[in-house]
């Protein structure tokens, strides 16, 4: 399945990249198995995009916790919780 992905502040950051398509593979098929399977990229991807981390999540613009599922063409954002002042 297509996706897009994008990533926000410290996690484009960390990653050297805004966005991309990607094809998800067979059995991802929540924002948190995409989140899983970037993480197997290693490195900054896993550092990034680590179990423990604050991350907060979107699919198609909406806040959204790990269990939503994905679909054709979706667009899932990663980006670290806004903390104001």
């Amino acid at each position: 399945m297509k996706i897009q992905l994008r990533y926000f502040a410290s996690v484009r950051e960390a990653l050297g990249v805004a966005e991309e398509s990607a094809e998800a593979p067979e059995g991802v098929a929540t924002v948190g198995d995409v989140r899983a399977w970037l993480r197997t990229r290693g490195g900054a991807w896993a550092d990034a995009l680590a179990e423990g981390r604050a991350l907060r999540m979107a699919c198609n613009h909406e806040m959204t916790d790990a269990g939503t599922r994905i679909t054709e063409g979706c667009e899932v954002a990663f980006f670290p919780p806004v903390t104001g002042g």
